[in-house]
Formats: structure tokens, C-alpha cells, sequence
């Protein structure tokens, strides 16, 4: 579903973008064994080192332990490990260090662990279900400095919110009950600087919450004593402050505490992006209709973005990410939909994922090269304009096909999902978005070809991705100028191959017995079903600071949509303004729209009641759906922009009997 690569250029070694990171959320999760590498690599970190000073920092790992007999706990994703109670954790900290004379580090530290999201195949049905959301310790910590290593011990008083989930059946929750519960916390672990002045560390803690008795009789069911005990492994890094962190002359003219390192960097970035709807027109409503009452929502997500230089030409990236909140309506009830943010699975407290993973290999062929910038899951330094590169990991498609520089990152420039990405490309993704696959690229300096072989989704918003059928895409990509403005034109080709359902075999199903269900009987002929299709995409510098873009995308309109969204034909542009017009450079202005379509089985599908992705009346009095967006994006400081944004649709989900929708949205983007 994010079908973008972040855009983000700033650093993380200055202090001030150090101290606005910590407030927002997570900052780095690294690979202690790979920082240590590289910290014995440099001669300077044999001088003294001090651990004096406040930080900031983030980290993940993994999790397990007990929430008590009885408690049917909901089982969360391991991923790389088993699934356990937490799964996979992460989340950030904040403390202080004091080193004494004798070598002794007295500190506190207080931090926050989130937990995975469902492992949805292995749950069990049960009448209910436990589950802890998350833990947090405030600690105090006991270490002794040896030059730039530090074991420590660590121990204090712990915190966290477990809840109930009453089950009408394994995919519906009658009621939902919870509360917080408080404790102790035990643990050690090893610190180590890395360079600047980040350090690394390893950390185990044992947490042991008070038992909580939660009173289930109003729904028939006896009472269930939730006694959370959980063993964490982390492993995280942490951003030195210095003594003052809050005097920011002082922050300017700090030196690091050891040399840098252009071995490997850190990003971060996180968005808060609510959005409203008044009431609208609405005669009737289906199953996945976007309610006509009118809704607020919001969504909240926080990435740190970490690379490290393995050898010459491999670099290696890794991704976590934390994500709350809901889309409008859950993400459902239009086709275009206006959050670029919002997951089809949202959460009501943060989510922990390790969204991307994967190695780089650039293969140089000589000749000319070109400076690389420092920035989000790019080191820095210099490569060959000619080129072969190879990624084989976890990413999302949209990451290196579909891009363009004025509307493809929902973050910061447009948030519809029509006009940041092709509507009508169904490339293969999980429910956040992201698969797993290899792409190789060539690169020659005016145009590059690139393909990748992905895995897709086991079902339709499946969260389980599976190479048993897979799904493929090629990419054209031709650079040129026009009277020296620069352009690009992107020819993009796709192919999935997933379980989906034939629209046309289902009606004849159901037309012989109008007694069925048109759901029932379509999710009984789905087996592997190919998807195919192409993009269009092209942008063009008009003038200084002002570009032009346009899409067109379009797939077959035979078999059901396995991943994006309920999109067969589509066209988007739009045009964008940088603010150097007006005196504010790095504000930007864009206008936009998409008209997107189905095809005629898809149409009829939906009219017989028909459920697909995200949309689903019940009936269709069929038109295309039609977008128009604006939106201003102003820059508060230099990493802070606040983005005003305003979406028209007529004709939602395709139905002239209803809208149209007016969707008022406030962005909060900040990048470190």
C-alpha cells in the first residue's frame, strides 16, 4: 500500500536534529555486531571515553514470556523468531549518565516497548482473548565505563496496558476491556560507543506486572486473571545529548564525542495525519460503504531508516516502524483513498514491524561517476553512472518502480492513493504494504531498466506473503530535457498471480441460482488467477521550481484486486510550486487529480452486491469516481513541515447515488 520511498535528506549526527527526533518517537534500531566492527576500525576510539550526559534512542528486539493459565493469549508476530505474547518489540528511550572517577556510571533511564501486530494464521478460536499492548520501565542503572565499552545492570519499576477481547467468532470482537497494570523491572546489559556520538547495546530485562482480574460474567464467562511475567532481548543505540541538551548555542558548537563515520547512517521520520469528513448525500449503505454521518480519524507512524556499509559496493538497510491509528472508516469505502498512511489494518496502540530489511549490491561498470547524498536508505559517497544493482529483501514495490519527484510520497506531497501511485498497478504487498522479492536494475546516464520477482499475499489483504505463485514487474525509465528543464518518462508493465476470483464466472454462478450469494460463491471458485497490466508515468519540469506529472495506468478487469485497491483504469496529474515564488522556498503547493474506473465484470460484480478490497454498496449506479486534491505544505523549522490538505470526491466508490465527500486533512511531518 506505500508505494514510495521516503524523502528525506537530513543527517542525524547535529545535536538539534538528535533533540527534535527524541520528542516524535523512535529514533535508530541497529546491529550491535556490525556497529562493534566498525567501531574497532578506528584508531581514535582507543582515547577515553566519557559516558557523561543525557540521550535519546530507540531499539528492538524480541519477546516472550506469560500472561498467566487461562489467558488464551493473542499470539503476535515473531517474523525471523517464533510468535510469543509480544513478538517482535520496539520502541525508544531517553536517560542520563553520571561517570564517576573510579570508573563507576550511575544512571536513569526511562523507555517504552511496543508489541507486533497479530499473527492472524495461528490464532486459535477461543471465546476470548489476552493480549499485552505495551510495557514501559523506569529504571536506574549501575555500569562500570571501560574505554568505550560498559556492562551494566539495571533495574526499577515497570508499567504497562493488557486488554480482553470478547469473541463473537474467530474474526469478531463482541466487547473489548482493558487496563493498566504496574511492577518491577530487572535486567543487564552492555553499552558501546560506535562513533560520533551515537553508542550501541544489548540489553535483556525481565518484567514482572501485578495481576489484574478482569470480570467477564456480563458476557457469561468466568473471571481471568491476567499476571504478565516478559523476558525482552533489545538491541538499540542511543544519540549522546550532552549535559544541556536544551541550550542550543551550546549544541551548535559541541564537538562529536568520537570521530564520525561515513560507514553507515541514521534517519528518522514520523507523521501524524488526521482527517475529517462532514456528512454527505448517502440513500443507502453496504457493508463497505464509507458512512454517510461523517467521521474524524487520525493515523500516526514513526521510521527509523538505518544503513551500514557491509564491502565494497554492499550496503545493507533496515527499517522498523511504528504505526497507531485507523484510516477513515477502517481504510474502506473508497477506491482512491485519501490517507497514503493508513494501513488496512490499523491499531489502537502502536504496532511494531520490521518494514524493510534488505541487502544492496551495486555492481560499477567505470567511467564517469556521481556524488550520493546522504539520506534515508542511501549511504553516502560516490558510484558509477553505469551501473548494475541487485536488492534481494523485504521493501515495498514502490521503492524503486512508480516513482516521481512531485507526487509519490504521501508524507510530504500528496496523500491520495490514486494520484501518489498508479491506481490501477496491483503490485504485490501485505497488508502495510511491503513484500519480499529481488530487483536488479541497469543504469546507463540518460535512461534504466529495472524488473523484480516478488512474492504476494497467500489471499486478498492477506498479512502472509508466499512465493507459491508470485508476481513480477518491468520498468522503462527515460530521462531528457526540454529546453534544459529536465523530465522523465517511466513505461512500467506488471503480472500477479495470486488466489483470487473470476467476476465474470461468478455471476454466471449466481445468475443460475439468484438464491446465493454473489461473496459466498465468488470466495468458493478463487484459486491461482493471473492479473496483468501496465503504467504510464511521466514528469516534467516547467519552469524553475514548478513541475508537471501525469499517470495513466490500467489492468485487465477479469479477476479480483489481490493487493492495492478496486481500481481497473485510472488517470492522474497535477502540478506543484515550490514557495520560492512567494519568498518561502521550501514550501510547496500542489493541485491534483485522478479519475479512476472499472471494468464492465468488475462493475456488474459490484452492482450484485459484491464486496472487492475497500469498497461495496450493496448496488452501483455506476460512474467513475472522481478526485481532485490541493494541498499547501508550509515548513515550520528545518526538519518540521505542517501540510494543509484538502480532497473532492465525486461519485465515491463509483456510486452517482451517493457523495459527494469533502475530506479535510492537517499533517504533522517531521524528518531527522
Amino acid at each position: 500500500m506505500f508505494a514510495r520511498e521516503m524523502s528525506m535528506s537530513y543527517h542525524c549526527r547535529p545535536l538539534t536534529r538528535a533533540l527534535a527526533g527524541a520528542g516524535l518517537g523512535m529514533i535508530v534500531l541497529a546491529c550491535p555486531a556490525a556497529a562493534a566492527d566498525m567501531a574497532l576500525k578506528a584508531p581514535a576510539y582507543k582515547a577515553v571515553y566519557d559516558w557523561t550526559g543525557f540521550y535519546v534512542g530507540g531499539h528492538f528486539g524480541y519477546g516472550g514470556g506469560s500472561l498467566g493459565p487461562g489467558t488464551n493469549p493473542l499470539p503476535e508476530q515473531g517474523v525471523f523468531f517464533p510468535h510469543s505474547v509480544t513478538g517482535l518489540i520496539g520502541g525508544y528511550q531517553a536517560g542520563h549518565n553520571r561517570q564517576f572517577s573510579n570508573h563507576i556510571v550511575l544512571g536513569v533511564e526511562a523507555d517504552a516497548s511496543f508489541t507486533s501486530p497479530l499473527d492472524a494464521p495461528r490464532l486459535a478460536p477461543a471465546p476470548f482473548n489476552s493480549t499485552i499492548d505495551y510495557v514501559g520501565t523506569l529504571r536506574g542503572r549501575i555500569g562500570y565505563a571501560h574505554g568505550i565499552w560498559m556492562p551494566y545492570l539495571t533495574g526499577g519499576f515497570a508499567w504497562g496496558h493488557t486488554h480482553i477481547n470478547i469473541n463473537d467468532d474467530p474474526t469478531t470482537i463482541a466487547s473489548r476491556i482493558g487496563d493498566y497494570q504496574t511492577g518491577w523491572t530487572a535486567g543487564a546489559g552492555v553499552e558501546f560507543a560506535v562513533s560520533g556520538n551515537w553508542s550501541a547495546k544489548v540489553e535483556y530485562e525481565y518484567v514482572d506486572l501485578s495481576r489484574r482480574m478482569y470480570d467477564l460474567s456480563d458476557f457469561g464467562l468466568p473471571a481471568v486473571n491476567v499476571d504478565p511475567r516478559i523476558h525482552l532481548v533489545k538491541f538499540g543505540m542511543n544519540y549522546r545529548l550532552g549535559d544541556t541538551p536544551w541550550d542550543a548555542s551550546a549544541a551548535a558548537n559541541a564537538k562529536p564525542a568520537l570521530p564520525e563515520s561515513d560507514e553507515w547512517n541514521v534517519h528518522a521520520q514520523t507523521t501524524l495525519l488526521p482527517q475529517t469528513y462532514p456528512s454527505f448525500r448517502s440513500p443507502y449503505a453496504g457493508t463497505d460503504s464509507l458512512p454517510g454521518r461523517g467521521q474524524t480519524q487520525a493515523t500516526w507512524t514513526t521510521t527509523a531508516f538505518l544503513g551500514v556499509r557491509l564491502w565494497q559496493g554492499g550496503e545493507f538497510y533496515f527499517d522498523p516502524e511504528l504505526a497507531q491509528g485507523f484510516g477513515l472508516n477502517g481504510t474502506i469505502g473508497l477506491a482512491g483513498f485519501p490517507n497514503g498512511e493508513a494501513q488496512k489494518a490499523g491499531a489502537e496502540y502502536p504496532k511494531i514491524r520490521p518494514q524493510r530489511y534488505y541487502l544492496k549490491q551495486t555492481f560499477g561498470f567505470g567511467g564517469e561517476q556521481e556524488d550520493v547524498a546522504d539520506g534515508p536508505n542511501q549511504l553516502p559517497g560516490k558510484r558509477d553512472i553505469d551501473r548494475v544493482t541487485l536488492i534481494v529483501g523485504r521493501f515495498a514495490v514502490g521503492d524503486f518502480f512508480d516513482n516521481n519527484s512531485y507526487a509519490h510520497d504521501s508524507r510530504a506531497d500528496f496523500m491520495n492513493w490514486a494520484i501518489w501511485a498508479s491506481g490501477a498497478f496491483d503490485f504485490p504487498a501485505d497488508l502495510p504494504g511491503f513484500t519480499r522479492g529481488a530487483v536488479v536494475e541497469l543504469n546507463r546516464k540518460d535512461w534504466a531498466v529495472r524488473a523484480g520477482l516478488f512474492e504476494v499475499p497467500e489471499a486478498r489483504n492477506s498479512d502472509v506473503l508466499a512465493f507459491k505463485t508470485g508476481g513480477t514487474v518491468v520498468e522503462l525509465e527515460e530521462r531528457y530535457a526540454v529546453m534544459d528543464h529536465p523530465g522523465k518518462l517511466r513505461l512500467g508493465a506488471f503480472a500477479n498471480s495470486g488466489n483470487t476470483g473470476n467476476y465474470r464466472q461468478a455471476l454466471a454462478i449466481e445468475a443460475a441460482d439468484p438464491t446465493l450469494d454473489i461473496n459466498v460463491v465468488m470466495a468458493s471458485i478463487r484459486h491461482d488467477n493471473l492479473k496483468y497490466g501496465f503504467y504510464v508515468n511521466a514528469e516534467q519540469e516547467i519552469a524553475k521550481d514548478v513541475g508537471l506529472f501525469a499517470r495513466a495506468s490500467w489492468n485487465d478487469g477479469q479477476n479480483e484486486i489481490l493487493s492495492f485497491s478496486d481500481i481497473d483504469r485510472s488517470l492522474s496529474g497535477g502540478l506543484s510550486f515550490k514557495g520560492s515564488y512567494w519568498g518561502r522556498s521550501s514550501d510547496t503547493i500542489g493541485i491534483g487529480g485522478a479519475i479512476n474506473g472499472l471494468s464492465a465484470a468488475h462493475r456488474d460484480f459490484l452492482a450484485a452486491g459484491g464486496l472487492g478490497l475497500l469498497i461495496g454498496d450493496g448496488q452501483l449506479n455506476y460512474r467513475p469516481e472522481q478526485i481532485l486534491e490541493a494541498y499547501y505544505a508550509y515548513q515550520v523549522t528545518k526538519n518540521f513541515t505542517v501540510t494543509a490538505d484538502y480532497q473532492f470526491v465525486a461519485n465515491p466508490a463509483y456510486n452517482a447515488d451517493r457523495g459527494p465527500v469533502s475530506i479535510f486533512s492537517c499533517r504533522l511531518h517531521g524528518e531527522f
